[in-house]
């Protein structure tokens, strides 16, 4: 099922959480919808994947374990 070229996000007026958003593009090799998170995206139809620098913003820092 082909998509929309460009990714849906949320308008400039909605609040911006600390967590993940989900956000929906279609596949650049296969055309297929698929869901992802702040821009990162995996096709389970074909297998590409997007470049991790493409997300809409930084991913967060590791957590250290206490051990």
């Amino acid at each position: 099922m082909p998509a929309s070229s460009g990714p849906e996000r949320r308008t400039s007026d909605e609040a911006v959480t600390e967590h993940p958003e989900i956000t929906y593009i279609g596949c650049a090799r296969c055309g297929t919808l698929i869901a992802g998170l702040d821009g990162r995206y995996a096709c389970s139809g074909c297998g590409w994947v997007n470049e991790w620098t493409e997300g809409h913003r930084p991913l967060p820092e590791a957590r250290r374990r206490h051990d």
